[in-house]
């Protein structure tokens, strides 16, 4: 089975991460997956390069909180995952209580899945701002 695009571009950010030249991540390939190109590796291919660049020191990213889905109007995953991640940064902890306070004093809504594509927008700018300020 070949793999997914976002595979492909899970196996190059993880270059990119691991700032390897080209000759570098081209002898990985041939060496632990035995092939020249990152367009031939199968699935057994992929899972043996993301073992190296974690050896390596790449720690792929997980959700740090539930998606909700795609909901029309709604805030994306993308961006509630950015307030989070601006959240932690800001308070030093990341306690979803605390910043669940702030939205309902600041945006008057309870939780994060209720935001609204516009208030993420707000959200996300008002907490860089609270970030930049606290620096």
């Amino acid at each position: 089975m070949a793999m997914s695009k976002k595979q492909l571009a899970i196996l190059h950010v993880a270059k990119g991460k691991l700032a390897l030249s080209e000759a570098q991540y081209r002898t990985a390939l041939v060496q632990i997956a035995g092939v020249t190109s990152s367009t031939e590796l199968d699935q057994g291919g992929f899972e043996a390069m993301m073992g190296f660049f974690e050896y390596l020191g790449f720690k792929p990213l997980s959700a740090s909180g539930p998606d909700y889905g795609e909901r029309p109007g709604m805030a994306s995953f993308a961006q509630i995952e950015l307030i989070r991640t601006i959240w932690s940064e800001y308070t030093n902890q990341g306690g979803e209580d605390a910043l669940n306070k702030w939205l309902t004093r600041t945006f008057k809504v309870s939780s994060l899945r209720f935001l609204t594509m516009t208030k993420a927008r707000n959200a996300i700018a008002a907490l860089k701002h609270m970030k930049s300020r606290a620096a």
